[in-house]
């Protein structure tokens, strides 16, 4: 067995198939079948079972898939720990999040890492939390910044961000007109609100549930510039983070107040695989995100 076919196997588990794993590892089916079927008989135990055109993995190739997850992570660990002494950063930062943190928090971060360590490569996924846990868990995915809470034991979490979620409408909306908007105000209103099950929406639905108010909610979706679209047009009113609407509010195209006597935020924060020790990747892109925090619009000024 060697690490060659350790990789085959990963990458047959994550693609479906022999040739979708071909194709990633830019060698043939016949290789990627001849590599497996060495693997087969030197262990004496089959390690998939065809039916029709899909293969499923059995057992013993399941645990040669967790086997090779744990070398490879620890030989990615090493290297680290050679490459550490280095003051450059080089290699691949893979980072995933959701719609807001890409568009919003994102774009400075990575322009000052971009310019601390010139050769390291990033590559940003737009991804709902459960997803980018997935992600981080199969090592496709370096860090996360994610709608917390995720409690994961395998996982570190780090809290980044306390974002305060505002009520949101067009300038000319009546809401836009009154000195204080209630909670009770919002019973008739239609929503366009984050997607359900997000934790951004359950924030959310907590508060219209602490109300006794059941929410007309005419469009929900993971994407914050589609809710600010569809309340320009006024399908309906919305609750979302203020620094997705900053710019809009400063200048006169959208309304934002606080609800009265409510303040409602999110939590927000890097997840990451735990491992014996913070990888040299991790520390420098923690330490980039603690220099740009505080030109991030989390909050409105009262």
């Amino acid at each position: 067995m060697d690490l060659r076919q350790l990789e085959i196997l990963q990458t047959i588990a994550e693609t479906g198939s022999f040739t979708a794993c071909g194709r990633r590892l830019h060698v043939s089916q016949s290789a990627i079948s001849r590599q497996i079927l060495l693997l087969e008989e030197e262990l004496g135990e089959p390690l998939f079972l065809r039916v029709g055109r899909q293969v499923r993995m059995t057992p013993a190739a399941e645990s040669l898939v967790q086997l090779g997850q744990r070398v490879f992570q620890d030989v990615k660990d090493t290297v680290g720990r050679i490459t550490d002494r280095t003051g450059e950063l080089h290699g691949t930062l893979r980072l995933s999040g959701g719609m807001t943190v890409c568009l919003y928090v994102f774009p400075p971060l990575l322009k000052h890492l971009r310019r601390v360590h010139p050769h390291l490569d990033m590559r940003l996924t737009v991804a709902t939390a459960g997803r980018s846990v997935q992600e981080i868990r199969a090592g496709r995915i370096d860090a996360g910044l994610l709608t917390l809470p995720v409690e994961e034991s395998d996982l570190v979490t780090v809290p980044a961000l306390r974002e305060e979620l505002l009520l949101m409408t067009t300038a000319t909306h009546p809401l836009a007109r009154r000195k204080v908007v209630a909670a009770q105000d919002l019973a008739e209103q239609p929503f366009v609100l984050f997607e359900a099950g997000s934790a951004t929406r359950r924030v959310i639905d907590h508060f219209f549930a602490s109300q006794n108010i059941e929410p007309i909610v005419v469009m929900d979706t993971e994407n914050v510039e589609i809710i600010k679209a569809m309340v320009k047009t006024g399908l309906g009113i919305s609750i979302v983070p203020y620094q997705a609407i900053a710019r809009e509010v400063r200048a006169g195209q959208l309304f934002c107040t606080r609800i009265e006597g409510h303040e409602l935020f999110r939590e927000t924060g890097w997840v990451y695989a735990r491992a014996n020790r913070t990888p040299r990747m991790i520390s420098e892109l923690l330490k980039a995100f603690a220099e740009v925090r505080g030109r991030l619009r989390l909050a409105r000024h009262a």
